[in-house]
This record gives C-alpha cells, sequence and structure tokens, in this order.
C-alpha cells in the first residue's frame, strides 16, 4: 500500500498552517466577554453559519462509520442523511423562537419556556451525550485514519491509533479553547471547502480505479443500491418483530436497522439533532439575525445531501474493489478467507480508499480534508459542551461572577471534556461499527428531548411538572438499556436467552427509541393536563399560541421568495434522490 509522499506532507503542512493562520487572525479579535466567546458576538453571516453546522456534522461517524456502513451494507443508511430537510424545520419553523428569545443554550431555551430545573436537567442529559457519542467518536475515528495511513508509526509506546487521536486532540483543543465559536466557525467554513473537495476526489479516482460507474452497480448489486430491499431481504419475515431472531442475529445489517423500525425512528432522532441539539442549534444562534440563520438552515441542508455520495459511495466502492481482487491491499484489509466482508474492519474504507487510489499530491490534500472533518466536529462539540457546563452549571451557582471568569472556566471545561472522552474510547473499539454505535446510542437519549421542544413549542399547554416527568422517565429509560448493552459492547457474550436482560438488549434499538418516545410524549401530555395550566404571559412568543402579531409580523419580513424557492429546491433533491435509491 503507498505511504505518504513528501509532497503530501507539504500539502498536509499547508493545511495546518492555514487553519491555525485563521484560528490565530480570530483569537486576535475581542473574545474577552461571554457572548464573543460562546456564540461569536451573534454576528455570523449565512454562508459561515451554513458551512460551520455542515462541518461539525460531517465529522467522524461518516468518515470511519458512514463509509464503513456502505462497505457493508450499501445506500441503506443514507436514510439519516437525506434528513436534510429537518433543517428547514430549524430554519422556518423553530428559529424564530430560538432567535426572539436570545439565549445562550438550547437548556437555557427551556428554562424560559418551563422551569428553571428543566434547564440543568438537559444540560447534563447533553452532556452525557456528548460524552456517550460526539467527543469519544471523533477521537477514536483519528486514531483509525492515522492507524491506516501511518500504520507502522511508533512513539514511546504509543501506535499511530494513539498518536493520531491525541493529536487531533491537541491541535482542535488549543484553537477552540483560545478562540471559542468565532475560531470554530470560521475554521470550519474553510475546513467544509477542503473536505467536500477531497471527498469527491476520492469518489472520481475510485470510480476511475474500479471502472466506472456501471461497474460499481454491477458488483454491488441492486440491494446495496436500494434505500428499501436491504432491510426486508427475501425469506426474512422478522423485520415486524420488535426483538430480533436468531437469523437476524446472523445477518449483519438488518440485525440493527428493520425498515419499520427506520421510517419511524429516524425522524425523530433527525429532528432532536438538527432542531434542539446545542452542538448544532448554537451555529444558528450566533447569526446576525433571523434572515442570516434561516438562510444558514438552508444552505447547511444543501451541503447535507452530498454525504450520500461523497462518503457512501466511495464506501461501496471501497468493497467493489476488493470484491474484484483489482486493489488486492484493500480485500486483505477488508474481506475474510471466504470473501465476505469483515463488519470491523469496514471501518477502514475510507482511509484505505485513500491510501491505495490517489496519486501523491492528491492524497495529502484528502488527508487534509480527512483531518479537516475530524477537528471541525470536535471543535463543535468541545465549543458546545464548554458552553453547556459554563452557561448552564457554573453562572447558575456563580451568578455574580466575571465575564472573564467565565470564559475561563469554558476553556477548563473544554478540557475536562476531551480527558472523560479518552476514557470512554474502549466502549467504542469493542462495538461492532461506529456509526450503528453512534445511531443507537442517539435513539436511547434523543426521544424525551425531541418531545419537551416539540411539544413545548407547539402546544401551550404543557407544563413544567410534564417536561420534568417526561425527561427524567425517558432519560432513565434511556440509561437503562445503555446500561444493558455495555457489558455486552464490551465483553462479546450476551445475556442468558429469553432472560429478561436478553429480551431488552435484543429489542431493536428503533423500536426500544419509539418506546421511549411513546411514554415520553403520554407522560408529558397527562401530567400537564393533570396539574395547573402555566402562565400563558410567561411564555410569550415561546409556543405558537402566544406569538404576538407584532412578533408574526417580524416573521414574516425576514425571508424571501428566493429563501422559499431554495428550500423547495432541497425537498425535490430529496425526493429525487429516494426515487432513484428505491429499485
Amino acid at each position: 500500500m503507498k505511504v505518504l509522499a513528501t509532497i503530501d506532507w507539504v500539502v498536509i503542512l499547508g493545511y495546518f498552517t492555514l487553519i491555525l493562520g485563521i484560528a490565530w487572525w480570530v483569537i486576535r479579535q475581542k473574545n474577552n466577554t461571554s457572548e464573543e466567546y460562546f456564540l461569536g458576538g451573534r454576528n455570523l453571516g449565512w454562508f459561515v453559519v451554513g458551512a460551520s453546522i455542515f462541518a461539525s456534522n460531517i465529522g467522524s461517524e461518516h468518515l470511519v462509520g458512514l463509509a464503513g456502513s456502505g462497505a457493508t451494507d450499501g445506500v441503506a443508511l443514507a436514510h439519516y442523511e437525506l434528513h436534510a430537510w429537518c433543517l428547514l424545520v430549524l430554519g422556518w419553523v423553530l428559529a424564530p423562537f430560538y432567535m426572539r428569545s436570545k439565549v445562550f443554550t438550547m437548556p437555557e431555551f427551556l428554562e424560559r419556556r418551563f422551569s428553571p430545573t428543566a434547564r440543568w436537567v438537559l444540560s447534563l442529559i447533553s452532556l452525557v451525550a456528548y460524552v456517550l457519542t460526539k467527543v469519544a467518536v471523533g477521537i477514536f475515528a483519528g486514531g483509525i485514519v492515522f492507524g491506516v495511513l501511518l500504520p507502522d508509526v511508533n512513539f514511546m509506546g504509543l501506535d499511530s491509533f494513539w498518536l493520531g487521536s491525541i493529536l487531533v486532540i491537541i491541535l482542535t483543543g488549543t484553537y477552540t479553547i483560545l478562540g471559542g465559536l468565532r475560531a470554530v466557525a470560521y475554521t470550519e467554513a474553510i475546513q467544509t471547502v477542503i473536505l467536500i473537495l477531497g471527498a469527491v476526489l476520492v469518489t472520481w479516482y475510485g470510480l476511475d480505479a474500479l471502472g466506472g460507474w456501471d461497474e460499481l452497480r454491477r458488483i454491488c448489486g441492486t440491494e446495496m443500491f436500494n434505500l428499501w430491499k436491504p432491510m426486508v431481504p427475501a425469506g426474512m419475515e422478522g423485520t415486524w418483530a420488535p426483538i430480533k431472531t436468531e437469523t437476524q442475529m446472523a445477518w449483519y445489517f438488518n440485525s440493527n436497522y428493520p425498515w419499520l423500525g427506520m421510517l419511524l425512528c429516524a425522524p425523530i432522532i433527525g429532528l432532536w439533532y438538527w432542531c434542539t441539539d446545542q452542538y448544532i442549534v448554537q451555529r444558528t444562534l450566533a447569526a446576525a439575525d433571523l434572515t442570516e440563520a434561516r438562510r444558514g438552515t438552508i444552505a447547511a441542508s444543501l451541503l447535507k445531501l452530498l454525504p450520500v455520495f461523497i462518503f457512501i459511495i466511495p464506501g461501496m466502492i471501497c468493497f467493489a474493489l476488493a470484491a474484484s481482487g483489482k486493489m488486492p491491499s484493500i480485500s486483505e484489509a477488508l474481506l475474510d478467507s471466504e470473501g465476505n466482508v469483515v463488519s470491523a474492519n469496514a471501518q477502514q474504507a475510507f482511509p484505505l480508499l485513500v491510501a491505495s487510489v490517489l496519486p501523491a499530491g492528491i492524497r495529502g490534500l484528502v488527508v487534509a480534508g480527512l483531518l479537516a472533518a475530524l477537528m471541525s466536529s470536535l471543535a463543535g462539540v468541545f465549543n458546545a459542551s464548554s458552553t453547556l457546563f459554563t452557561m448552564d452549571f457554573y453562572s447558575k451557582f456563580r451568578p455574580n461572577t466575571s465575564e472573564a471568569n467565565l470564559v475561563r472556566i469554558g476553556r477548563l471545561a473544554t478540557v475536562v471534556m476531551v480527558l472523560i472522552g479518552l476514557l470512554w474510547i474502549p466502549v467504542i473499539q469493542g462495538s461492532r461499527g461506529l456509526y450503528d454505535y453512534l445511531q443507537s446510542v442517539q435513539g436511547y437519549l434523543a426521544p424525551p428531548i425531541f418531545v419537551v421542544f416539540f411539544f413545548g413549542i407547539f402546544f401551550k399547554r404543557m407544563n413544567a411538572k410534564g417536561c420534568l416527568w417526561a425527561l427524567g422517565i425517558g432519560f432513565a429509560m434511556g440509561l437503562f438499556r445503555l446500561a444493558i448493552d455495555t457489558p455486552v459492547t464490551l465483553s462479546g457474550h450476551s445475556y442468558e436467552p429469553n432472560s429478561f436482560f436478553w429480551i431488552v438488549n435484543n429489542i431493536f434499538f428503533q423500536y426500544y427509541s419509539l418506546l421511549i418516545f411513546l411514554v415520553s410524549a403520554a407522560v408529558m401530555v397527562g401530567v400537564s393536563y393533570a396539574s395547573e395550566a402555566p402562565s400563558y404571559k410567561s411564555i410569550e412568543g415561546l409556543t405558537f399560541g402566544t406569538v404576538t402579531e407584532a412578533q408574526k409580523a417580524e416573521t414574516k419580513a425576514s425571508y424571501t421568495t428566493s429563501d422559499v424557492a431554495w428550500s423547495v429546491v432541497v425537498c425535490v433533491l430529496i425526493v429525487v434522490a429516494y426515487v432513484y435509491f428505491s429499485g
């Protein structure tokens, strides 16, 4: 397998020089107040907002996990990527409420809508979710990329996996800690361009090495190009059942992604992630006004359609090169002795393709794109985590603290999140697939948050008691499932067949997620109507039922026909993608 040439290192060095130069320029700007540090002074334009949202989302789970799913399962997980419409929901439905409230964090919005207790409960849930998913996954993926590209590197007993993880953390953490959201957003705007260009080049050279698009379709077959058929394979009758059968456990993809569960559960996770998660919405809050915020989400939704073609398709190309025998090095790394894909090795698909098919110089640019994605996603979660901890916890306990001290605490919080994430890496190493791990954990934590935000905004009758009970019970159900799953993930040993823990562990995570959603929704509605109604005056402008005429007029004046047209274009492109990949 080819190694990085001198010209590759020159290109990579140029990338780091550019990113650190931009970060240094931003760091020299004023970051003395909490608003400047955590929200970039609330003056970001639509392109920076949109590119930053995209770059924060397109990180390790795509480079490593999504491309790996393409190698094993084809386009089936494109369902998650085609949820670009969720960003339109953020821009058109929720952004007016968020921008109007002038909050720093999503938990702070819950405080305005419900109560202070709801704020710190959501902050706690969000921080736990970041540790379990974004921080550790980003660090782990950095190690995977370095492990493939520089397999023989060793330093003081550390192999390339750990050296890569540590290097990504140090570089990303440095400019995030010093520059805050403004440094994160502006570097992400540049990283988005590098990432897209690099991923397009991988797809181009990969198809050239394989023999073109028609050859890819021939080798992968119709099932890998079908969004729905892999979820209901011939002779399989258990996709409606909530618990896996022995046959399904033996069949990798169907063992975790039943089509009915995907159809009903994926939108809940998507709307939670794109519309209520601090990690994403913080960029919208940093926009100069509602117009810039909405246009940023429209731009991000257009960019979000790309991963199907620049990550999933390269994963399929990697599989096709391995299956055809045209790249013996990829075949050896990806397939077992019987010619089947080793699922644990599939997460190396994208970096394997980079190392095998790209010429010198181009390879360096694409590696820079890989690093851009890893760093941007980590930078985003570092900044979101420090914002949550500082503004929702520390500032509550120390209400009279200075602005300078808030910034200092935010920087310290970033360091702590990195250390905690490192400790969680062994759990992810034991899991079957990075993207699979990420989606299952999000499926356990997302439903109650989705319920309290959407029910809270759409129904003015929902109150603080209903919110707290829904969050508490939903979060407890999610942690219970995670506690049941983790020992199996670490040890590889299952529970006694048909025992209670075995049944819980083997319920499809989508169905368990739907159960959490239904319970949380029932609890919120039931408790809210069983207790006193909220003061509608205190929640003016925070629900559809309490928006004033002046606020409605302000929202209407914030968009143009062009904004509507581009939103329609996004929806049309999503429909076209579903039609093309559906048979």
